[in-house]
């Protein structure tokens, strides 16, 4: 599993795990609490067997919902223990070391389904989980600058109508966050966060914290403050809270883990959820096998109730560059033990991503075409975001007061459930269902490159579903606002003592530019008093913008106002960067017009 590093190492989600999402991109440790015995109104905690034992195994057994007590008693005289109850969906999380006990329980009146989640044994940890670090943290000298993939989804011009509603919960199912934080602290939601790791809830101060850096990467992206600190979230206005449902050492994600998971989302009122992740140990469950098939219906129970309950899941589509429409084989399962290769077909689902209700999200590079790991499928995935890809990952919040780069769909799911929640934000009565359709709505079409795998049409395919998110038409926003708005997201290097452009075309717009033409410029370069940044007109005329000012200051992220009233709009304009000095280096990340 890759781990992203602080600084700008680039880590690759891959597919277990984490959306299965790079394994790093989606990949969870959690660490459980002891002898937990919370009860919400969805779960009950039942005693424990009093020590572990070698060979126990995890399972899930299916009652009609409200009939778990009907079938309590036969657990015990099937040789199991009863770790956690669903009444609410009619799922019990039992243990057992009988090889027996599956076959037994399946035997009971009123047991509709029995699975084992797991082909390795429950670990030790499960019956006294240790709390994870809380690390020590570090402060920033990081200040907060537009970001290509905030500007590929216009978070930024969303802003503007909304940063998102503090009423609004967005739930982390994730390894964890890391609360302290200096860019999540401000927006974090303790008294809602727990651990649901080995399928029970564990409230303890501090359960929710991150075992990895995975979703601590996840919750940045979704709402790290703007608060001039590092970098900013889609929606930094929303609270965040922790469910971490990955184990400890193993970093996996059992069904009794999702299960919770969901479960205490709809009972604490999250309005999104993002889950960058896949139910481990099998990539895809199929129906026509008994255990897994009992993992399908327990997780889409546990998604049907947090849905009932107003609560919306958005999903990472994984990272095998794997066609979901086009089943045929799966060879990465089970991945907690050895993994084989089998026949599969289209009746196989990975779940959560593949439910009904949730939102399923293919990633994109940097300037919208598909990210080369991602999983794609014509009728399977709804929206596209970015997730990075190769060099230009998407950097966010790490454990400890840190940032770096992951490249993974775990990256790209956050950017959608951060519109999601800014939808919410702005429009408050919304079901699931509503917020799921203005994600469809507002997105922009995007057509299939020239690759045959991708099929469908151009308002809908297999590689960017309904479209790109677009956080500014999501909240209702203008687009291009206030005028025609052009933009360069390619980059482009500026070496030592050295001139470089960077060109937009302009079409379409009638008449001169206007006298308030806004420029739009994000130069990432350390001391920007070797700078002079110049917009050059179509007709060759120079409108100086900075001119070697700042002098230690590192980047230039700023809109700049020209009066270019004596301009005609339409043609080639270019942004002129000139290096007057050794040493310094940079590029022009991003640079964009308004008229």
């Amino acid at each position: 599993m890759a781990v992203a590093a602080l600084g700008t190492t680039v880590a690759l989600a891959a597919p277990a795990g984490f959306a299965q999402a790079a394994p790093t991109d989606t990949a969870p440790v959690a660490a459980r609490s002891a002898g937990a015995t919370q009860t919400t109104t969805s779960a009950k905690a039942a005693a424990a067997p009093a020590a572990w034992a070698a060979g126990t195994r995890a399972y899930l057994v299916i009652t009609a919902p409200g009939g778990t007590s009907a079938v309590s008693g036969a657990v015990a005289s099937s040789g199991g223990s009863v770790f956690a109850t669903y009444d609410a969906i009619g799922v019990i999380v039992a243990h057992s070391t009988s090889s027996s006990f599956a076959t037994s329980m399946r035997a009971v009146g009123g047991v509709q389904q029995v699975g084992a989640t797991r082909t390795s044994d429950v670990p030790a940890d499960a019956y006294n989980p240790a709390l994870p670090a809380n690390p020590a943290q570090s402060t920033t000298t990081l200040t907060e600058s537009n970001r290509w993939d905030m500007t590929q989804i216009k978070a930024e011009q969303a802003w503007a109508v909304t940063t998102g509603s503090a009423t609004v919960k967005v739930g982390v199912l994730d390894t964890g966050v890391d609360d302290q934080h200096q860019d999540i602290a401000p927006n974090f939601n303790a008294a809602d966060s727990a651990s649901c790791a080995y399928g029970k809830v564990d409230t303890r101060a501090g359960a929710w914290r991150d075992v990895g850096t995975h979703g601590t990467h996840v919750a940045g992206t979704i709402a790290a403050a703007k608060n001039g600190k590092g970098v900013i979230g889609v929606a930094p206005g929303v609270k965040i809270s922790s469910v971490r449902i990955a184990e400890p050492t193993s970093s996996l994600f059992f069904a009794e883990n999702t299960i919770c998971g969901f479960m205490w989302a709809g009972d604490h009122g999250f309005k999104v959820t993002n889950n960058s992740y896949y139910t481990d140990p099998w990539q895809f469950n199929c129906p026509d096998n008994v255990d897994q098939a009992a993992i399908i219906e327990g997780v889409r129970r546990a998604q049907v109730y947090a849905e009932g309950k107003g609560s919306l899941q958005v999903a990472a589509a994984g990272n095998s560059n794997y066609d979901l429409a086009n089943k045929t084989t799966d060879s990465e399962s089970p991945n907690d033990s050895t993994p084989v290769t089998r026949t599969i077909t289209n009746a196989c689902i990975d779940i959560p991503t593949e439910l009904p209700g949730v939102v399923t999200v293919a990633a994109q590079g940097n300037g919208g075409t598909k990210a080369s790991y991602s999983n794609f499928g014509n009728g399977v995935i709804d929206i596209a975001a970015p997730g990075g890809d190769g060099a230009s990952g998407v950097y966010s919040t790490l454990p400890g007061g840190k940032y770096g780069n992951m490249n993974g769909t775990s990256m790209a799911s956050p950017h959608v459930a951060g519109v999601a929640a800014l939808i919410a934000s702005v429009n408050p009565t919304f079901t699931p269902a509503q917020i799921r359709d203005q994600l469809g709505v507002q997105a922009t079409d995007r057509a299939c490159p020239s690759d045959t795998r991708c099929k469908g049409t151009t308002t809908k395919n297999g590689f960017f579903g309904e479209g790109a998110v677009d956080a500014l038409k999501a909240v209702g926003g203008s687009t291009p606002p206030p005028g025609a708005y052009f933009e360069n997201l390619t980059d482009v290097t500026i070496a030592d003592n050295a001139t470089v452009e960077s060109s937009i075309t302009v079409g379409g717009v009638t008449g001169n530019a206007p006298a308030t033409l806004k420029v739009g410029v994000d130069i990432k370069h350390t001391y920007i008093g070797d700078l002079k940044v110049d917009l050059v007109a179509p007709d060759g005329t120079v409108y100086t913008v900075h001119n070697r000012t700042g002098s230690g200051t590192d980047n230039i992220v700023q809109t700049f106002t020209v009066n270019a009233s004596s301009e005609v709009a339409n043609g080639v304009w270019k942004l002129r960067v000139n290096d007057n000095a050794s040493q310094d280096t940079g590029k022009i990340d991003a640079w964009n017009l308004t008229f």
